[in-house]
């Protein structure tokens, strides 16, 4: 009878061999040698006993290879660790580039930019939608002025940048880019990702400002525009994560995340747009929550999913368009104001299921978040967690050390199909944008979040500091707040751009917009020369409103 345990060893000396030879002479690991506490070395990577053989290869295979279940490289965090994000904005620009620049004094590596909800809207800070709005859950950007100050001081060709918009994507990205060209950073050498989905604004979050049908088509042609002008962009960020906050559970973040995903590379492909070519900047953003086993299987089961439906459903002939890249954000839902400091261990819980599940990039929430801003004490707090994890851990040793566990893979397995079910039914429904106008993918979280809610009321679910373990706090807390100044201070900037600036040339601009949005022609060259004039955000949307309109949600 044949040893069944010798065709996984001969293909894991051949991975071995060929591929992991050839990433090692290019990227060496951290250390020559990785070892546990107590000494004992640690392997690359182990496979399964021989109980445990069954469909292998098919099901999980090698890290870097299809389908991907094991994570996107073959050395993961040996040779590199994930980028260690830290998501933040407030105020101003000025105060905003400060903390930045705090954050990467602090061994942050890459910046993560929240926006306030005028910016993230297309509203100007002077209109009268944004009062009371301005600076207050994140930065404010009116123009690229703003953008400028932003990022002063903080080199466009040395750090990765994630901006956390979507309505107003295309916009920030000129700014983005404008702001590069200024430093002397040509567009083909930024790096960075846009988070740019809107189909979970109209399912979860609600900062939308277009109809679906234009909205895609700005998403599609930042795709176009990009692969050409901005190669190493990530031009979608594809959220599961504020469809997890809204209440999803972990099957319908993967399933509703993964059908967001078919719409947008489907629209991609009806623009003209082959998916090999826009396919492998194509990124992820999920949620990571406190029940550690079952996140990690939902990573696993997603890189699984995606990697079969990008190869069977699309054609993708590139092993990078397979590739399911993720950022990861610990679960501000699961945050508590009551006992703040709990979050701390509710964090690096989550934090960890990130790394055990092969996240790419990450961001540890604050313990205070639950009630203000954070301060930078709880930011470096936060930023400390993943720093250990990735040093002081081990579990960086080697590459998806639960693999194998009988029940994470079964637990995959159950994600797995329970979220092919959820992108069939969409199907069947015309797709993700009639199953949102229907109603059916708000109603699936609804009922998830109402039962969750349900069983921590009644006492089913034990959440340590409010159903269970209570203390009596002074309700005293060293908290951020965002300066009383900070709308008269952003108005009066806006104000003085608006005077100084070459009026015929921003009125011109912005003609040029509106007249490309009533044709089929790629908006972000028009939207850039409008940016680079000096034209505000709420002046471009305006532009691009004229033409598209308004949307207002309804259900059929």
């Amino acid at each position: 009878m044949p040893d069944p345990i010798q065709p996984i060893e001969q293909a894991k000396e051949q991975w071995n061999n060929g591929m992991v030879a050839k990433t090692l002479a290019k990227f060496p690991e951290r250390e020559p040698q990785f070892l546990t506490v107590s000494g004992k070395e640690v392997d690359r990577l182990y496979t399964p006993s021989p109980d445990g053989l069954e469909g292998y290869n098919a099901k999980l295979g090698f890290p870097g290879q299809y389908p991907f279940t094991r994570g996107v490289q073959p050395t993961m965090y040996r040779g590199r660790l994930w980028t260690m994000r830290q998501y933040a904005g407030f105020s101003t620009a000025e105060e905003s580039n400060k903390r930045y620049r705090y954050l990467l004094e602090q061994g942050s590596t890459g910046l993560s930019v929240a926006f306030d909800l005028p910016t993230q809207i297309g509203y100007d800070s002077d209109d009268v939608m944004a009062a009371g709005e301005i600076g207050k859950v994140g930065v404010a950007i009116d123009t690229l002025a703003d953008m400028e100050t932003l990022f002063a001081g903080i080199p466009l060709d040395k750090v990765s940048t994630s901006m956390t918009i979507n309505a107003t994507a295309a916009v920030l990205l000129a700014m983005y880019i404008a702001v590069g060209e200024k430093q002397g950073v040509t567009p083909d050498k930024l790096d960075g990702t846009i988070q740019n989905d809107v189909l979970k604004e109209y399912i979860a979050r609600g900062t939308y400002r277009f109809p679906p049908k234009p909205s895609l088509r700005l998403i599609s042609d930042i795709f176009a525009y990009c692969t050409k002008q901005v190669p190493k962009w990530n031009t979608i960020s594809i959220s599961g994560y504020h469809i997890r906050e809204a209440g999803s559970t972990a099957a319908q973040e993967v399933g509703f995340t993964l059908a967001d995903a078919v719409c947008y590379v489907q629209t991609a492909i009806e623009a003209g747009l082959k998916v090999d070519d826009f396919a492998p900047r194509l990124a992820f953003f999920f949620a990571a929550h406190t029940d550690v086993l079952e996140e990690v299987a939902k990573f696993r089961a997603a890189r699984r999913l995606y990697a079969k439906i990008m190869k069977e459903r699309f054609g993708a002939k590139d092993a990078k368009s397979w590739m399911l890249r993720f950022h990861t954000q610990t679960g501000g839902v699961t945050l508590t104001a009551q006992q703040p400091d709990n979050n701390v261990v509710r964090v690096t819980l989550q934090a960890l299921a990130a790394v055990l599940g092969g996240t790419q990039s990450l961001h540890t929430n604050s313990k205070d978040e639950a009630l203000a801003l954070p301060t930078e004490d709880s930011v470096r707090v936060a930023l400390r967690t993943q720093q250990i994890i990735g040093f002081e851990s081990g579990v960086t040793n080697t590459i998806d050390p639960l693999g194998g566990s009988y029940y994470v893979e079964q637990l995959t397995d159950q994600i797995e199909a329970e979220a092919e079910a959820y992108i069939k039914k969409i199907d069947e429904l015309g797709g993700v944008v009639p199953a949102i106008e229907q109603g059916y993918i708000q109603k699936e979280i609804e009922n998830s979040a109402y039962a969750y809610g349900q069983s921590v009321e009644k006492g089913q679910r034990t959440v340590v500091g409010v159903n269970k373990f209570q203390i009596k706090e002074s309700g005293e807390f060293d908290l951020f707040t965002v300066p009383a100044e900070t709308t008269k201070k952003q108005v009066d900037s806006l104000k003085k751009v608006k005077t100084t600036r070459d009026q015929a040339k921003v009125k011109a601009a912005l003609a040029a917009v509106e007249k490309t949005a009533q044709g089929k022609d790629n908006l972000m060259p028009v939207i850039l020369d409008a940016v680079r004039a000096y034209a505000s955000i709420g002046e471009i949307c305006k532009a691009l409103q004229n033409v598209f309109g308004e949307y207002t949600e309804t259900f059929n």
